[in-house]
Order: C-alpha cells, then structure tokens, then sequence
C-alpha cells in the first residue's frame, strides 16, 4: 500500500520479491465457503454478514474490504479513479456467487491504470506475435 493506502503493484511485487513484509495486508471481499459449508449458493449479502462475523476475531493482517452501498455508481468511479485505483466492482445484494463473468457483478476498469496499461501492452504483443505467425 502507498501512503495513501492506495495498491501499489509494482511496489508489492518487489516487497514479496524479498521474503514478504508486514506492510503488505490481504482484503477479504467475499466468503465461498465456511467450515466446511458451501456458501456459494446464498446471496452475496448473506455471505458478506458471514464474512463480517468472522473477520471480526481475524489476525490483523487480514482486513475486510470496503463496501459503499446505494451510492451513485458513477461518483464512487469517479473516486476510485482520482485515487488512482484499478477500477471498482459492483455486486447484486441477493446475487449468488458464479465463477467467471456473470451479470451478478461487474468490474469496471480504470482505463488510466498501470495494471491495465500493463495488460494491454501485454494483450497487443501477443496478438502481434500471432499476426506474425499466421503471416509467415
């Protein structure tokens, strides 16, 4: 995290590079499964209360992550970008959980974002390698 407790990617990666560190901290969002109990078909609100129980007794390390409720989509994107954040994700309050894309939930990328920079150099060299390739 920066001094803004903002992710840092490249910052974080050099910090495990080296063995880990306690400035680093996992931020739980979602609960699929509790001693032994499928959670994946309850709804994400139900989940997320389980969550916040158990988070409740956790290791300091392990944090919950923020969750804005009937705010303005748009105002909390716009927020999320001047913050320099990666975007945000929007979930249904009775939306089961699916693994992979699902209408249940969105992630709305900020476009201007290092990771996703990152992704698309990444995404526009493979498709040049492929063009390459078919080519000759």
């Amino acid at each position: 995290m920066g001094c803004r407790s903002v992710s840092q990617f490249d910052r974080m990666r050099a910090v495990f590079g080296r063995g880990g560190s306690r400035e680093a901290f996992l931020y739980a969002f979602d609960l699929l499964e509790l001693n032994g109990r499928d959670l994946r078909n309850e709804p994400w609100a139900r989940r997320r209360a389980e969550l916040v129980q158990l988070l409740a007794a956790a290791d300091e390390g392990i944090r919950l992550c923020e969750h804005i409720e009937d705010t303005d989509g748009a105002v909390v994107f716009r927020a999320a970008c001047n913050m320099g954040l990666e975007g945000i994700v929007a979930k249904r309050r009775d939306g089961r959980y699916r693994s992979g894309r699902s209408r249940d939930w969105i992630k709305i990328k900020n476009m201007a974002h290092p990771a996703i920079e990152r992704a698309m150099l990444i995404a526009l060299s493979k498709r040049a390698a492929a063009t390459r390739l078919i080519e000759g």
